[in-house]
């Protein structure tokens, strides 16, 4: 993906921060992040040191604003950070820029979440986007997002599904399907 204009600029002063409350690597080079499928092209910037990472989303139009998401696994969180990278940058040199009650809010309730009906119900790219699953997913549209707005990726397990539509901010996520039982016992010849 290209680099931000605002990336690009920060990079040309500093790649990274050390010894403040996050490790903070602009370049993304020392940060490995799992959950490709939801940002694919997803630049890991910074970490807290205890698995949980703050991520651009980056897309292929480089005059896009910057989206930054923190990614939790407890709970199994996305989480809107905001879109002003110096402003993210400046807070995490002072402190965690997290709201953990907006992170255990979306844990608790799913605030904006459409059941497959609503999303149906939606502008094209929505629609479209339902068209593709079926009715065990929900979703979650972050196109024009606030701060404190996200979904639990891991609502369902560690097995939980979770889909985006290509490069737009909308993301879906169900119970794993349930796989076919007794093919084992069959395969022994139990019944």
């Amino acid at each position: 993906m290209p680099v931000p204009e605002e990336l690009r600029t920060l990079l040309a002063e500093d790649a990274g921060v050390a010894g403040g409350p996050l490790e903070v690597d602009l370049t993304g080079r020392s940060f490995s992040v799992g959950l490709e499928e939801l940002f694919p092209a997803g630049l890991p910037i910074a970490h807290d040191g205890s698995g949980n990472f703050w991520v651009l989303d980056l897309t292929s139009d480089p005059t896009a604003p910057v989206h930054i998401f923190f990614l939790c696994h407890d709970p199994p969180v996305v989480l809107y950070q905001g879109a002003d990278l110096r402003a993210f940058l400046h807070a995490a040199s002072r402190a965690s820029p997290l709201d953990e009650d907006a992170l255990f809010t979306v844990w608790r309730t799913n605030p904006g979440t459409l059941d497959r009906a609503a999303a149906l119900a939606g502008d094209g790219e929505l629609r479209a986007f339902a068209s593709e699953l079926d009715e065990r997913f929900v979703f979650v549209d972050l196109r024009s997002p606030a701060g404190g707005d996200g979904f639990s990726w891991g609502r369902y397990g560690p097995r939980t599904e979770v889909r985006r539509h290509g490069e737009a901010r909308l993301f879906a996520y169900a119970a794993p399907a349930e796989r076919e039982r007794g093919s084992f016992r069959r395969l022994l010849g139990l019944r």
